[in-house]
């Protein structure tokens, strides 16, 4: 099984992937389509396009999209070179992340350390990748979404045809997504309560652009001219379809908005049609587990998500955290003496201390050491019984 979060998951992908010839993309609509049915293109992965099922049990909400995204850019680097090697792709990403350097994105500023190109690959990734679960990592201060994040694997193809990031395409392709969006908002008759939660994300999520010169008033002064592939079109479509979903309906006139959109990038109706179909189908069907149509209460989304995280890196870690708490017999007594009474204010204050030298040698739960980590502390003290060998509750009764 991968774990997205320790080093060495790239390289251990491609071992259980097998990759070959054969599974190379043979055409544009191929990829994109089968890249759409993972949920990439929508934001919400539920599977991944891969020769061998990937087993996420387990997984907390910003490792799948790192296995998708390193996926999708293999993908478009077979489908552009028709080469399967892992070690030849992951030497081209990792010279096109290099070559990207948006204002405020401080990785891309930074020499990459000596290592293995798989681990300092990983360290991109992990970084282009980031969910409301990383808030905490934030120290609160804002949400930044994946709204964007197949922006990469366009400018990868760029990257690959041209040797280069074609001048300012970054800053193209996020400013035509923003506007699509926007003017497709501003034709929606009935504004549904995600419309300004939707702006306000892209808004998060933009890298390259200034959002608040975005402002096309129509189709018609929109020129799209700039776009010649379809991957390029096709994504600018799902993205407009996306959203005027939000309300659950697609109305007359927004139909009309998506058939133009089209006749502007000289695309066929027809996808439009399949366009419509996929994005319902796919909303219809998964809406109750897409964080953005569950937004209504943020402080109860990110308690919910964040409580997962640290289940999982608390599951992870089990073995060596219950050794140290065993070792530490004044804790020990403590965490017993909780599952029975209150503690007093002196016996919390000691657990809570007590706990947070226990992470300080456990170097996946240093995100309790975090500003704002100690607000997570309940959630450690209140799955730690469990974990915690039978004889500890037994003995519990038996006083």
């Amino acid at each position: 099984m991968i774990n997205p979060s320790a080093s060495g998951w790239i390289d251990k992908f491609f071992i259980k992937q097998e990759f070959k010839k054969e599974h190379i993309f043979l055409n544009t609509d191929s990829f994109y389509k089968k890249t759409r049915a993972t949920g990439f293109i929508y934001g919400h992965i539920i599977s991944f396009e891969t020769p061998v099922t990937v087993d996420t049990k387990g997984w907390v909400q910003n490792e799948i999209p790192k296995v998708a995204l390193l996926n999708a850019l293999y993908g478009v680097y077979g489908l552009i070179t028709n080469d399967a090697e892992p070690s030849n792709f992951i030497k081209k990403l990792l010279d096109f992340y290099d070559e990207m350097h948006p204002q405020g994105f401080n990785l891309f500023k930074k020499v990459l350390p000596n290592g293995a190109p798989s681990l300092n690959l990983e360290k991109f990734i992990d970084t282009r990748v980031q969910t409301n679960v990383d808030i905490i990592n934030k120290n609160f201060s804002h949400i930044v979404t994946n709204a964007l994040l197949f922006i990469d694997v366009l400018a990868f193809r760029q990257y690959l045809i041209n040797g280069k990031i074609p001048e300012k395409y970054l800053k193209k392709i996020e400013e035509a997504v923003i506007n699509v969006v926007t003017l497709a908002l501003k034709i929606k008759t009935t504004k549904s309560n995600y419309d300004d939660l939707l702006i306000k994300l892209f808004e998060a999520s933009v890298r390259y652009s200034k959002f608040s010169k975005i402002n096309a008033q129509n189709l018609d002064e929109f020129n799209l001219d700039y776009f010649s592939s379809d991957l390029e079109k096709y994504y600018l479509i799902d993205m407009a379809g996306m959203a005027l979903w939000s309300d659950g309906e697609i109305e007359n006139e927004e139909i009309y908005f998506l058939h133009k959109l089209a006749q502007n990038l000289k695309i066929s109706g027809d996808f439009v049609t399949e366009s419509i179909k996929n994005t319902d189908t796919f909303i219809t069907t998964y809406k109750k587990e897409i964080p953005y149509f569950n937004y209504s209460n943020p402080v109860k989304h990110f308690y919910d998500q964040t409580t997962q995280n640290v289940i999982t890196l608390i599951t992870r870690n089990k073995n060596r955290l219950v050794k140290e708490i065993i070792q530490s017999k004044e804790l020990m007594v403590l965490l017993a003496y909780s599952t029975r009474r209150d503690l007093s204010e002196k016996e919390k204050k000691k657990v809570k201390k007590q706990l947070l030298e226990v992470c300080k040698t456990i170097p996946s739960l240093t995100i309790f050491l975090l500003p704002g980590g100690s607000l997570l502390l309940p959630i450690l003290i209140k799955f730690i019984p469990t974990l915690l060998p039978s004889a500890f509750n037994e003995n519990l009764d038996n006083e």
